[in-house]
């Protein structure tokens, strides 16, 4: 009976078809390996074998479904972090199947397991008042402040994700005619999104004095290296608290780079700007993406419901009609 290494399949899935094929972002090639580091030692405990010696036949739905379970209970993942290991299972899957024919029963009991469901929040998202107190912050006595500055204002102006602000080179940064910054953004799609002049001073500045090279990373550590999405959220929260000590809404707010990300796409809605450019700007997908922003904006609901006419009516007082029903009103 033919057998089909785990460890032969794994590395072809990751260096041809996400590498060669697919030509995955760094991000989405380190999410994948995080979730088969994980897959592969819950597995090995499991059928009591070492990793390089697991078949795939080992990863069967089963196995799958219990290690999801596990890492919810013992990660504490949410629903949104199991339905991310489970896309990138399948995609592993769907790569066997394609490959292996007689595996194919196999791989489509993995592909038929379905995501987990979970409730949308609402977005978090700072008004125009929390805007300028967390902006104005930063101390621009010293190189942190100035520096921190640049990376809130960029990215409550741009709406960046933290992965595409801290990858941005000193190159990225157009300060002319037409003055924008360039990004890579998920699925390697590159966009181009407009800076205003406010933010064009701050950079200029920021620019002549981070004195980088063209490849260089734009923000940078003491150290000199690229800083981490840790040391941006370090960078927002600490300014954020600096911040609610003049603007006390900001007190009981939980405030992470993607909530700036989220500001920006609201200053946008309230400045009239369409749902599409807004899905352009930010780099979403589909323009359903931008929709949440809609759903979200208390203000425009405040103003469609002022244009709406009361319902004159009476309001007279119930009366039951029946004594049982008299009875049960009265409980």
């Amino acid at each position: 009976m033919k057998t089909y290494a785990l460890s032969a399949y794994l590395q072809r899935f990751f260096t041809e078809r996400l590498g060669a094929q697919m030509k995955a972002s760094p991000n989405t090639i380190a999410s994948y390996r995080d979730t088969f580091r994980l897959l592969l030692r819950y597995a090995a405990v499991q059928r009591k074998a070492e990793p390089t010696a697991l078949q795939i036949t080992d990863i069967d739905a089963d196995l799958v479904a219990h290690f999801l379970t596990d890492i919810e209970k013992t990660r504490g993942n949410g629903a949104r972090s199991r339905n991310t290991r489970l896309a990138a299972i399948r995609s592993f899957f769907k790569y066997v199947a394609v490959n292996e024919p007689q595996l194919l029963h196999h791989c489509q009991r993995v592909l038929a397991m379905p995501a987990k469901r979970h409730e949308k929040r609402a977005i978090d998202y700072l008004d125009r008042d929390e805007i300028e107190a967390v902006i104005a912050a930063p101390d621009l006595s010293t190189w942190h402040g100035r520096r921190d500055r640049a990376i809130l204002l960029l990215t409550l102006q741009t709406g960046l994700r933290v992965t595409e602000l801290i990858t941005l080179t000193c190159d990225d940064i157009a300060l002319g005619g037409g003055a924008h910054v360039r990004c890579m953004g998920k699925g390697r799609k590159e966009r181009a999104t407009p800076i205003r002049k406010d933010s064009i001073k701050l950079l200029r500045d920021w620019l002549a004095e981070r004195k980088g090279k063209t490849d260089e990373p734009l923000f940078i550590s003491n150290r000199g290296t690229r800083l981490s999405r840790d040391a941006v959220e370090g960078i927002v929260r600490r300014h954020v608290e600096m911040a609610s000590k003049t603007c006390k809404s900001l007190r009981t707010k939980r405030v992470t780079p993607h909530v700036l990300r989220h500001s920006a796409a609201m200053q946008l809605l309230h400045g009239g700007v369409d749902r599409t450019v807004i899905a352009l700007w930010l780099g979403h997908e589909s323009v359903e993406t931008t929709q949440m922003y809609i759903h979200a904006d208390m203000k425009m609901k405040e103003k469609a419901i002022a244009k709406t006419r009361p319902v004159e009516a009476k309001h007279g007082r119930y009366r039951p009609s029946d004594k049982l029903l008299s009875f049960l009103e009265a409980l």
